[in-house]
Parts: C-alpha cells; structure tokens; sequence
C-alpha cells in the first residue's frame, strides 16, 4: 500500500535557516512530497519564486495534481543538474537560498514496488528515477563479488560486507536475486540485528547510495551552489548518515575558513583571502520530534551562508 503522508524532518529549523526575503528565489532541491516547498511558499510573498527540483516523476505527478501556485516551477530532474536550469533560467548569482533533504521519502519507503524496503516484499529497483539507469536487481545480477563487497563497505560502513557479498554471489547460482526480501534475509543470515537497527539497514543505504550516485550528486551539487548563490544566500541541508553529513561538513569548512596568510603581506591583503561561506553552525532535532518521529533520529541540519 502506498502512502503520499510524510512528515518533513526538521521543518521549522530547516526553513527559519534559509532566513527568507519576502521577495526572494528559492530552491528546494529534494521536493518529495512537498513539506518544505509548502513551507517556504506560505512564508513568501507574490512575487516570490520556489523553483522545486526531484528526480522521482511520481513526486512530480504528485506535485503537479496537489499544487496549485503560479509561485512553483517544477523540474523532473537530479538536483546535481540544477546549475544548468539555473543558468537557462538567467538566475545563475540570483538564488537566495537552497535547501536539501537528502532522506528517502515516506511515500518511496512504504511502496514496496519501488525496492527501498527491507520490511516489504517487492522488485529489487531502489532507483530515485526508475525511468534511467540499472535497477539493484540488475547491478547484483552483472557486479562481481569484490564490487559489491566495496561498495557495501564504502557507502554503509557495514564491517561484513565481504561475507555479504559472499552470500549474495551464492545465492545467484542457485537462483536469480530479484526482490527486496530475499536480498534482506541474505544479509541477516550474516549480521546480527540491532535493537532499533534491522540487520539489513546499511546494506539496502549503501547499495541504494550507489545505484542513485547520490554522493557524487550532493558534492556537484554543493560546488554549484558557490555559483547559483546570490550574496547573503542561504544554503540548508538535512542529512542522515555520517557519509553525507561528512562531505555537506568538509565542503563548509573548506569553504568557510581563512587560510594562513604568509608572512609580511600588508593587512589590506586580507581581502584577498575572504572566503565563499560563512559556516552558520549545525542543528540536531529536538527531543520532541525525535519522540514523535523516528526518522529525525540521525538528522543534522548544516547552515552555510555566502559571503
């Protein structure tokens, strides 16, 4: 059964963080179900613009049959191509603030026929845009077993992924690997359960990870921003796990601290060495919505501004 409810984690913090202008253009980059863009819209004034990005075309049909503001322009489209609709649109240096929720979406979860659940018997596809690229399915049936090992490894720092890659060859040569259950009860077979973790959690995020290419997309993404930005824009961005919030943390950073400047340079040389953000600091969410919302658990919210 498929659910178009889902509850936007961090909503006021992520949205009071873009400190909106009534007048503003804004990006919401993870449309979803339309939390945050609802959000920032009721916030804005007429002659305001949300330019909403998703990749996922029934969050788009979604979008299309539930919204009716001249205000939102949609974009079927992976939010790491952005900076060229931004471009065509001639609001590159315009944007005045971009926020990213880089969960999977409560309608995606509950629909077993999109493949991201471990609970869930359905196709293995896990595929943000099932109209382009492999399925899970697919990847499994053609990668080797060190791929697979690696990629486990990599995007779910699941310390067994060997012996899971292992067992998911195994399998293959008695039968083929084609539906959510049958990859889930594989690598319970291997990792033991967790009190408030299925055995299964990191495998299905890293190989969805990879199959979506979501952390090349968010780094391309993060580095467009310095562009698309206008002067005092905002960027805020949700993640939830320690991959994702690592390159959203090192790409501020990076781009938020003064480098030593050498010897003997006169001080007027300092502004030579401004940098392109201002780090606005992290939010987790509160005891309340973590009582109320589980998926807020892991949520950390990061705040840039540019300079």
């Amino acid at each position: 059964m498929t659910s178009n409810h889902h509850q936007s984690v961090m909503f006021d913090e992520s949205i009071k963080a873009l400190d909106l202008i009534e007048d503003g253009i804004y990006i919401d980059a993870t449309f979803g179900r339309g939390g945050h863009s609802q959000g920032i819209l009721d916030r804005l004034g007429d002659n305001a613009q949300l330019i909403a990005f998703d990749q996922d075309i029934s969050a788009i049909n979604y979008a299309k049959e539930t919204f009716d503001d001249p205000r939102l322009k949609l974009i079927h489209s992976p939010f790491a191509q952005m900076h060229t609709m931004i471009e065509d649109m001639g609001l590159t240096g315009k944007i005045n603030g971009i926020l990213m929720d880089l969960g999977v979406s409560s309608p995606q979860l509950d629909n077993a026929e999109r493949g991201f659940s471990f609970n869930n018997e359905g196709p293995l596809d896990m595929r943000m845009n099932q109209t382009a690229g492999l399925s899970a399915a697919q990847w499994l049936a053609q990668a080797g077993e060190e791929e697979i090992a690696n990629v486990i490894y990599q995007f779910g720092d699941e310390k067994k992924s060997r012996h899971i890659a292992s067992r998911i060859k195994k399998f293959q040569l008695e039968q083929p690997l084609e539906t959510t259950l049958q990859l889930a009860n594989i690598v319970s077979e291997v990792v033991r359960g967790q009190k408030k973790k299925h055995p299964a959690t990191r495998t299905f995020q890293a190989i969805r990870i990879f199959i979506n290419e979501e952390l090349k997309q968010l780094t391309e993404t993060l580095e467009q921003s310095k562009q698309m930005l206008a002067c005092n824009g905002r960027l805020s961005i949700i993640s939830f796990h320690s991959i994702e919030d690592r390159i959203v943390k090192r790409f501020i950073q990076k781009n938020s601290r003064q480098k030593a400047l050498p010897k003997g340079l006169p001080i007027f040389d300092q502004a030579l060495e401004k940098m392109p953000f201002k780090d606005l600091g992290k939010q987790f969410a509160s005891k309340d919505e973590v009582t109320h919302n589980k998926r807020s658990r892991s949520a950390i919210l990061r705040v840039a501004a540019k300079n």
